[in-house]
């Protein structure tokens, strides 16, 4: 065979390149020694080992039970599963699941909440449709869309989350430009959002609805509600979900994963949608995997059946409370001097959202970045990662990327190295101020 013969790789492979994740752990592995504020793990020492293994001895106590677990499973899921999220989300909502519409067939078992991410982008989207996403959003959704050949727009956001004066102007404009009929999706992590850590005000959630079903002339615009840390709420209001807003479930998909509540290593996340939605979703599941792993499914029931759930949460709420309040003071101790610098104080999840002046750029290839990784050992996320880029536009008609803002993660490292990191974090701004 010829060495000229080149390998000619999908388009979707050609979407896929580069992304930032990989980017990302490559420099935690390259560079040793490095405090990392950028990893989005959770606490080490709080991973539920003793309710993992109660449940564990419980399920191979009987040998009928753990021949089950040990066999395929289904493609939706395990029905004992399904039936315990029901009631796990009936709980969360305080309302019942016929107030909801929802039954243990608009339920879909996924491995995580990003295959269920993904599997929508897969059976949703075209290339050339459009997904709306705050402005910032979650970077490895961006990635899935990007994989995907969509358009990602960014609409415009403040203190209570997407800006609804926005979302209608953009929709208008897209109208104007003929676009509106590629429009599939509004995209929300409407709790503790993953970059910001802002959560979207009770009012926009209920508005984003009516929103979406005025605009959804042509073909429907769904809302994909993103819960990934709902449950790690410290001492925020705990809000009604988007999805609460939508009794019929035509408009809203809700997702929600047990990996940042109970343990990442099960790999068990969830989602909630139409039947007509769910029957798409196991159609492309069913070519993909059969089935996500049956065994993590049957130990997160009995976790569930138990009560070793709801405990365990409340254990990890004080944990990270702790935390986030350390890596508060630490920025207050280190920053509160360096003018133009502000951070936003989240009532919930893992991040805290910094802004540095303009003038001071945060992305891979800038001066900050490269001090901070090589010299003061210590890494974060750059805020540009979080900012879609159209691809439907050309370069001088993109909107500008803000490139001063810094995701920083207090979930891995312990009090010591929260304030260690936020420590060498500072001495690498402060020589650009």
């Amino acid at each position: 065979m010829s060495n000229n013969n080149k390998v000619v790789f999908s388009k979707k492979r050609t979407w896929s390149h580069d992304l930032p994740i990989s980017f990302l752990m490559q420099q935690g592995v390259e560079n040793p020694g490095v405090l990392s504020l950028a990893a989005g793990l959770v606490d080490q020492n709080s991973l539920p080992v003793a309710r993992t293994k109660e449940a564990f001895d419980h399920l191979f106590s009987d040998s009928k039970t753990a021949k089950e677990a040990l066999q395929y499973g289904t493609t939706a899921g395990a029905l004992s599963l399904r039936s315990l999220l029901l009631s796990h989300l009936t709980r969360l909502e305080q309302k019942s699941a016929d107030e909801l519409g929802i039954t243990v067939d608009n339920i879909v078992v996924t491995t995580g909440s990003q295959q269920y991410l993904s599997l929508l982008g897969e059976v949703l989207f075209d290339p050339g449709d459009i997904c709306l996403v705050a402005a910032p959003t979650y970077f490895v959704f961006l990635g899935v869309l990007q994989g995907l050949g969509a358009r990602i727009i960014s609409v415009e956001t403040d203190e209570s989350g997407m800006r609804m004066d926005s979302l209608e102007a953009t929709l208008d404009m897209l109208e104007s430009q003929g676009q509106l009929p590629r429009v599939k999706m509004i995209y929300l992590v409407s709790d503790y959002e993953n970059p910001s850590g802002v959560s979207l005000s009770q009012d926009r959630r209920k508005q984003v609805v009516e929103i979406a079903r005025k605009w959804s002339e042509q073909q429907r615009i769904f809302i994909l509600e993103d819960l990934a840390y709902r449950e790690l709420c410290y001492d925020g209001p705990v809000v009604p979900s988007i999805r609460s807003f939508d009794p019929t479930g035509e408009t809203v998909i809700l997702t929600q994963t047990f990996s940042k509540s109970f343990s990442p290593g099960l790999r068990v996340g969830f989602g909630v949608a139409s039947e007509e939605v769910c029957a798409a979703i196991r159609d492309k599941k069913g070519n993909d995997d059969f089935g996500s792993t049956n065994m993590s499914q049957h130990i997160l029931a009995v976790v569930l059946r138990e009560n070793l759930y709801y405990d365990h949460v409340e254990h990890l709420k004080t944990v990270y409370l702790e935390k986030r309040d350390c890596m508060l003071q630490a920025a207050e101790t280190h920053f509160s001097n360096m003018p133009g610098v502000h951070w936003v104080h989240p009532h919930g999840g893992l991040y805290v959202w910094m802004t540095l002046p303009e003038s001071i750029e945060t992305g891979f290839k800038s001066p900050l970045f490269q001090k901070a990784i090589h010299e003061d050992k210590v890494m974060y996320v750059p805020g540009e990662l979080c900012y879609a880029v159209d691809q439907g536009l050309s370069g001088s008609e993109q909107p500008l990327v803000q490139k001063n803002h810094m995701r920083l993660t207090f979930g891995v490292q312990n009090l010591e190295g929260i304030e260690e990191g936020i420590r060498r974090l500072s001495t690498s701004v402060k020589s650009f101020m």
